[in-house]
């Protein structure tokens, strides 16, 4: 059994990051639309589900995954399906969460997993080697006899350590991939907890995409994951997933500065040009969309997919062609 406290060190960089972040949640909690915008939260949802199991392999694209959760077929393997409906669920229960109950966290792997592994919402029963994507023996997870302790022990020094909650929820991600304490969902399961300590710090944290961030930088993710298991300690990851939640930080307020204070974005000028052509006509196609962004029809289909996912536009298939009609609010 290990010290009570995880080993890590508090670097200046690290204390630099917490500060920064800090900062960045005030200003995000006096400008941004988050707290009453639920589209943004929904989009911001979503990014954070495709991003956490993409992570995983995934097949789902985003836009993918945004009609998986609006409720329409999708050609794509069933387990790819099953795993967003499952990470959906659980997500959306994150308020319900006590981040420091061992039951929860059976629970949240219980749904997380729920018709797609054999030990879904309980601790694995065998021992397990740790491979990355190349598969290569990253480090042997504790043998399962000592698993149940192990996490009680993590879970009651999150709650009862002192250091700062943006510190304290790195540790407890890399400590949980250590233990890997299930028999597959850990990183998913890692990553909810994660946003899940944050939240209970700052309740804007549960609609920030960092599992987003952290899929655009996957090869540093797990060569930090690595670097920690080297040295012994998690510094190394701690500073990396600082480094992920303040560019999600900087990203949510850039978007949310483009949403409040009259500067237009590009999907803002889009949207434009689409609710100005349906003044005048009943509804919009691929097509006139293209014509209208100069964009390709790969692109007009996603203008038009966020748009639905939004709520300002509906799709109704009308003829032999899918047609986008204005959600009347």
């Amino acid at each position: 059994m290990r010290n009570k406290k995880p080993p890590f060190e508090i670097t200046n960089q690290i204390i630099d990051r917490v500060a920064e972040i800090a900062e960045l949640v005030g200003r995000l909690t006096v400008s941004s639309p988050l707290s009453s915008n639920p589209t943004l939260r929904r989009a911001n949802r979503i990014r954070t589900i495709h991003g956490s199991l993409a992570i995983e392999q995934n097949t789902l694209t985003l836009e993918q995954v945004t009609t998986v959760l609006n409720g329409e077929h999708v050609l794509a393997p069933p387990k790819d399906i099953a795993e967003v409906k499952n990470a959906y669920e659980i997500y959306e229960r994150l308020e319900e969460l006590d981040p420091y109950s061992v039951d929860d966290l059976l629970t949240a792997h219980g749904i997380m997993t729920r018709g797609l592994v054999e030990e879904s919402g309980m601790f694995r029963t065998r021992p397990v080697g740790v491979v990355d994507s190349e598969g290569h023996v990253l480090h042997f997870g504790t043998l399962p006899q000592y698993v149940p302790d192990l996490v009680l022990e993590l879970l009651d020094w999150v709650k009862t350590s002192e250091v700062h909650m943006l510190i304290r929820s790195c540790v407890f991600h890399y400590e949980l991939e250590l233990i890997h304490p299930f028999a597959d969902g850990n990183g998913r399961v890692g990553r909810l907890w994660h946003t899940l300590l944050l939240s209970k710090w700052n309740p804007a944290f549960a609609w920030l995409p960092v599992e987003s961030i952290i899929h655009d930088r996957q090869p540093e993710y797990y060569a930090a994951i690595n670097a920690s298991n080297d040295a012994g300690e998690s510094t190394v990851f701690i500073e990396f997933m600082l480094s992920a939640i303040k560019a999600s930080l900087i990203e949510t307020i850039k978007t949310s500065d483009g949403m409040s204070d009259g500067k237009m974005d590009k999907a803002t000028l889009r949207w434009r040009k689409i609710e100005e052509f349906l003044k005048t006509h009943d509804y919009i196609m691929n097509a006139d969309v293209r014509e209208l962004c100069g964009v390709s029809a790969a692109t007009a289909n996603r203008i038009l997919a966020g748009l639905v996912l939004d709520g300002n536009l509906i799709k109704v298939h009308l003829g032999r062609h899918w047609k986008y009609i204005l959600l009347q609010k």
